[in-house]
């Protein structure tokens, strides 16, 4: 069991440093998320530093992951993820991933209501594909204006201004993923011509 323990412990810090750098996050970002010194976290990184409950608890929390994945999951552990959906803007979004940079998975659900809302287009880094499960979705992607229904898929590069909502007062569930600049997905969006 102490060799279990002593090899857990010392993949701990590449993998900090790992993830830290998947997020696109600077040691100081870190040191001002979670409250330990640039140093201290370098130490961690590098292996010079033995983590413990009280530099790895604030670490697990801006990772947004369990302790146990951030210290490494040994084999048979549980895979499943336990999702812990939250509300944003009036919509319910259900995290279906763990680990921070990379492709984040999410379930969004936009309750039923009036459609009169007017689109607020944005752009950022990445991007974005979108996989309707139930309903019709709103989606305006630059000077395009599209209505997605249940079972069509759409993915875009999220550097164009975009916006997405309900295209009817009626709930629409979707699947949203959404990766780094650079990382494509393989399904492209079918365009209808009405």
């Amino acid at each position: 069991m102490s060799d279990e323990f002593d090899t857990v412990l010392a993949a701990v810090g590449p993998r900090l440093r790992e993830l830290r750098r998947r997020s696109g996050a600077t040691l100081t970002a870190l040191s001002e998320a979670t409250g330990i010194p640039v140093s201290t976290l370098s130490r961690l990184e590098s292996g010079h530093r033995k983590p413990g409950l009280e530099l790895l608890l604030p670490l697990a929390k801006a990772y947004q992951m369990p302790l146990d994945e951030l210290v490494g999951s040994l084999p048979g552990l549980d895979p499943r993820v336990y999702p812990q959906p939250f509300i944003r803007n009036g919509m319910t979004v259900i995290p279906l991933t763990r680990k921070p940079g990379g492709l984040q998975a999410f379930k969004q659900i936009l309750p039923a209501g009036p459609t009169d809302r007017e689109p607020d287009l944005r752009s950022h880094e990445g991007y974005h594909w979108l996989y309707v499960l139930n309903g019709r979705l709103r989606l305006v992607l630059a000077d395009k204006d599209l209505v997605l229904t249940t079972g069509e898929v759409a993915e875009f590069d999220t550097h164009l201004p975009h916006w997405f909502g309900n295209a009817d007062e009626r709930p629409v569930e979707f699947l949203s993923i959404l990766g780094p600049q650079g990382e494509r997905f393989h399904i492209r969006a079918r365009y209808r011509r009405d």
